[in-house]
């Protein structure tokens, strides 16, 4: 004869035994959920605060960066601000997201301390290689060519040939562009020098031995300037734009000249006063 289950001891025990497993085994569930939600907590709070340094050091490079070697309007026309937002964009979320990775409270404190540094350091040397990238971009001129300005940069420089300019003009600048010009060729040989190397991509204004103070140039960039009346004739959909620059500059349409702006991505407008060539403005508009 069979006997009922609740009868047998066996089955009595082996319920006992789960009724008192179930408990136990919810509670280490609840323990095990409870400790990883505080150990993700604890990612997402150093990641956080890794992320507001990372960001306070950004905007640190930024004012470096716009504030001296990319002045507007050469952030646009050599593109150091797309150069720039790749760079940091790229180490200031990489650098939490490592942190959010690697943070565990579970590790020693000497452990962690060391991760943490490996991690800084990475990230620091990232940056600063990022922003010697940037630095190399950095328009350093914005030279006189004959009839047009051209803005160069460091990059665009033999720096073999540097000590080949004058005195003042050996070292790049580092807070932002200068306005230089060329001086005149000696002879025909040396103009057929030059054209053949432009030929070959360097624009005369790279040429550090063409160099010249900006002053010396005042002559040849008035005689090269036009009125801007006419730079409104030839774009009469554009006429309230370029009134809108001078305006903006405290200049008079009637009292100002423009020149072409030959940039690294494309080509701009300068304004230049017409007594002393300095140049005032500047305006994204193709004039060649």
């Amino acid at each position: 004869m069979c006997a009922w289950p609740c009868e047998s001891k066996w089955v009595n025990a082996f319920m006992v035994d789960e009724v008192m497993v179930k408990p136990v085994y919810r509670l280490f569930i609840l323990l095990a959920h409870h400790t990883t939600m505080i150990q993700w907590r604890d990612r997402l709070r150093a990641s956080g605060i890794h992320l507001c340094i990372s960001l306070a050091i950004a905007t640190l490079a930024a004012l470096l960066v716009f504030g001296f070697w990319f002045p507007y309007p050469y952030r646009e026309i050599s593109g150091g601000r797309d150069l720039f937002l790749i760079v940091v964009t790229v180490d200031v979320v990489l650098g939490p997201l490592i942190t959010l990775t690697i943070f565990n409270r579970a590790k020693p404190w000497t452990e962690l301390r060391r991760d943490l540094g490996v991690v800084g350091v990475i990230q620091l040397a990232g940056l600063l290689y990022g922003l010697w990238t940037v630095a190399l971009a950095r328009p350093v001129h914005l030279v006189f060519e004959i009839d047009r300005f051209r803005v160069i940069h460091a990059v665009d420089v033999p720096a073999e040939l540097l000590d080949r300019a004058p005195k003042e003009l050996q070292r790049l600048p580092i807070l932002g562009p200068t306005e230089i010009g060329l001086r005149p060729f000696r002879d025909s040989r040396e103009q057929a020098d030059a054209t053949m190397i432009a030929l070959r991509g360097i624009p005369l204004g790279a040429l550090p031995d063409l160099w010249q103070r900006y002053s010396l140039s005042r002559t040849a960039v008035l005689a090269a300037a036009k009125p801007v009346a006419l730079l409104k004739t030839r774009f009469p959909a554009r006429a309230s734009e370029i009134e809108a620059v001078l305006k903006s500059a405290g200049r008079q349409v009637g009292s100002t000249s423009f020149l072409p702006m030959a940039g690294r991505k494309s080509y701009w407008t300068a304004f230049v006063d017409p007594v002393t060539a300095e140049v005032v403005a500047f305006m994204p508009l193709d004039s060649f």
